[in-house]
């Protein structure tokens, strides 16, 4: 379960807008990873995991693009009813907050993206 860093962008929800962004990342050749893309009052915060962050920290840059970043952690985990509550019964009991959290899964496995608050203590705790 490696640290990550997770890109975040606050984009308008309209038609176009996470195409463009998508098109920007793969015209630099940035594969994206996961993303998450939830809508808060007409604005979407996007956030990315890529397979390259100085490449999409350049062509986010030269398409004028605002961006933050955060450490996050990954964990793969067998797709099956209670994987997710046990990570994060664990970090629960650590006392780390859960910011973020999105899963993607289908067949065997899920990738799990977290946002923590400490990313460090958050790995160490899961066992990575």
């Amino acid at each position: 379960m490696p640290k990550t860093t997770q890109l975040v962008l606050s984009l308008e929800s309209k038609p176009g807008v996470l195409a463009k962004l998508t098109r920007t990342l793969a015209r630099a050749g940035v594969n994206m990873t996961a993303l998450c893309a939830p809508e808060t009052a007409g604005r979407g915060k996007i956030r990315l995991l890529v397979s390259d962050v100085a490449r999409a920290r350049e062509a986010l840059k030269a398409e004028k693009y605002r961006f933050s970043e955060e450490p996050a952690v990954t964990v793969l985990l067998e797709n099956r009813p209670g994987t997710f509550a046990e990570i994060v019964e664990k970090l629960a009991q650590a006392r780390i907050n859960i910011k973020n959290a999105y899963v993607a899964g289908e067949g065997g496995n899920q990738l799990v993206v977290l946002s923590v608050a400490n990313a460090d203590k958050a790995e160490q705790v899961l066992g990575g």
